[in-house]
């Protein structure tokens, strides 16, 4: 068994900005010849997460107002008091969501189904420079 680390460097612009992720984990998986096993998929810091989503218009602006919905960006936070910043809901909803996901590959390509496709999620209140670990184990 073999283990393969790679990263991903994304600019985002906050506010619950959804990008695909999918062709570039694809492409880390290539560079590691690994051919089957698992990736990791995690995403460093507290203000994002990743799953996997039809990413597709609609399917993203149902995201983002049910994430509203849940922890809307409007209401106090107690984390706003201790810190004297703005983005109490973003560290909630990346909470929800999770900084990670685990997808199976074989014959050196992930198993995702027709319409999934791996997404990162940044649901800080600005523009970031976001940083994603993939770890890759496998044969």
């Amino acid at each position: 068994m073999t283990v393969a680390t790679d990263t991903i460097k994304l600019s985002t612009r906050g506010h619950t900005d959804i990008h695909d992720i999918t062709a570039a984990v694809q492409s880390a998986l290539e560079r590691s010849r690994l051919k089957n096993g698992i990736v990791t998929v995690f995403t460093v810091g507290s203000t994002a997460g990743i799953t996997t989503v039809e990413y597709e218009p609609g399917l993203v602006s149902d995201l983002q107002r049910m994430f509203e919905e849940i922890a809307p960006s409007n209401r106090p936070y107690k984390h706003h008091e201790r810190w004297g910043d703005d983005n109490g809901h973003s560290h909630v909803r990346a909470s929800l969501l999770g900084p990670s996901i685990t997808v199976p590959f074989t014959n050196g390509r992930l198993t995702l189904g027709t319409w999934q496709q791996i997404v990162l999620i940044d649901f800080d209140t600005r523009a970031r420079e976001r940083e994603i670990v993939l770890q890759m184990i496998g044969d």
